[in-house]
């Protein structure tokens, strides 16, 4: 099972979402911004580092928003996904197609990875 970090970040009512590169597993489903936890790494310290490499933010993490266990046919992850805020930085396309920040009523109209099902449920509550 591989260790995943994710970031939930919020501007008012809307939270940020972002679109996986075409090229790449589960190419144009939206997620939330993350990556693998690398030996050695923290879940904070992995999810700072991804919203760097990725977006060339730095965000500030705080609590776990939920945890989800989920098998893809090729993978097999744990998702923590965090609560954060942007400390540094606008968002930039560095790896994804594209970013949107959007209100919960909005999650209907984009297709995402089928681990963070689990979590739009939650959010929609």
């Amino acid at each position: 099972m591989v260790e995943v970090v994710a970031a939930l970040i919020w501007d008012k009512r809307r939270f940020m979402i972002c679109q996986r590169p075409k090229n790449k597993a589960r190419g144009l489903l939206w997620e939330f911004v993350g990556g693998k936890v690398e030996a050695g790494e923290t879940k904070a310290q992995a999810l700072i580092r991804e919203c760097k490499e990725e977006l060339d933010i730095t965000i500030s993490p705080a609590d776990v928003f939920m945890e989800v266990t989920h098998e893809y046919p090729d993978i097999t992850i744990h998702l923590t996904l965090i609560n954060a805020t942007i400390s540094i930085g606008t968002p930039k396309l560095l790896e994804h197609a594209a970013i949107e920040w959007i209100t919960v009523d909005e999650i209907v109209n984009y297709n995402f990875c089928p681990a963070d099902y689990v979590i739009l449920e939650k959010l929609k509550q």
